[in-house]
């Protein structure tokens, strides 16, 4: 960690800074001015009185909450083991999880469609957050396992002496001093599922059943293209994300700082 001290280096800092956010704002504000085009704040009253608006919010947020879920506890378990248990071939098994980041998300379309079949999960809910979170676990590992490297052996050892096994090590130990990069796999894990429009397209066929991603589908067809609708729906579907960053931002930052340091 650096600290600037002399003004006007901090004048550069903060020119630089600047300089590097821009490019991630002027979409935004484009995006913004979009949506507020033609009828203004009717465009968001468009979207909201799409039939079935909310049933596709309630899926998006199942959906996400289920695949956050899934995320944390998978990745939480496998980051302990991989960073402080003595597992046999343990390395291995760490890069073959993280070779899984290589494999693109429409590549596994066909097997997912043809296991989802037999199974009978076409059309149902597992048939997207289970791909989803299994897409998002190699990811979360990495990032939480470079965090528990970081604590200090000398706390699991104790907890040892005190007769603690696994289990309780893990519960009252890992858990409470993993907060930081917990909120960071949410966030991650939140952004991955409630955006993702690839899954719920293909394995989601029911009205009633789709997700709040594929709203802007209905702005969209042969004879019209209503582009502000479609950034007004955007924006609302941006919302749960901005509030849950803005309520875990402190933790966020500490997380991807330890993770990425220690």
């Amino acid at each position: 960690m650096f600290e600037v001290r002399s003004r006007w280096k901090k004048v550069v800092l903060q020119v630089v800074l600047t300089l590097l956010v821009l490019p991630y704002l002027f979409p935004l504000v484009v995006m913004v001015q979009g949506s507020l085009a033609g009828a203004g704040v009717s465009n968001f009253r468009a979207v909201v009185d799409v039939p079935g608006f909310w049933r596709f919010f309630v899926n998006s947020g199942i959906i996400a909450a289920s695949v956050i879920a899934i995320v944390y506890v998978v990745a939480m378990l496998a980051s302990y083991g991989f960073a402080k248990l003595r597992i046999f071939g343990r390395e291995v098994y760490f890069w073959i999880l993280l070779a899984c980041l290589t494999l693109p998300e429409v590549v596994l379309l066909a097997p997912l469609f043809t296991t989802d079949q037999k199974l009978n999960l076409y059309n149902t809910y597992w048939s997207v957050l289970l791909p989803l979170a299994a897409l998002q676990v190699p990811f979360a590992v990495l990032l939480t396992r470079n965090f528990i490297n970081g604590l200090p052996d000398e706390l699991f050892e104790a907890f040892r002496v005190d007769g603690a096994g696994t289990v309780r090590t893990f519960r009252n130990l890992v858990v409470p001093l993993t907060r930081p990069i917990a909120a960071a796999v949410i966030i991650f894990s939140l952004i991955g599922a409630w955006n993702d429009y690839l899954m719920p397209l293909v394995f989601l066929q029911s009205p009633n059943m789709q997700t709040i991603t594929l709203v802007p589908q209905f702005f969209v067809g042969e004879f019209n293209n209503d582009q502000t609708k479609i950034l007004a729906s955007a924006l609302i579907t941006a919302i749960p994300e901005i509030v849950a960053y803005l309520g875990l931002q402190r933790l966020f930052e500490r997380g991807l700082t330890a993770g990425a340091v220690k």
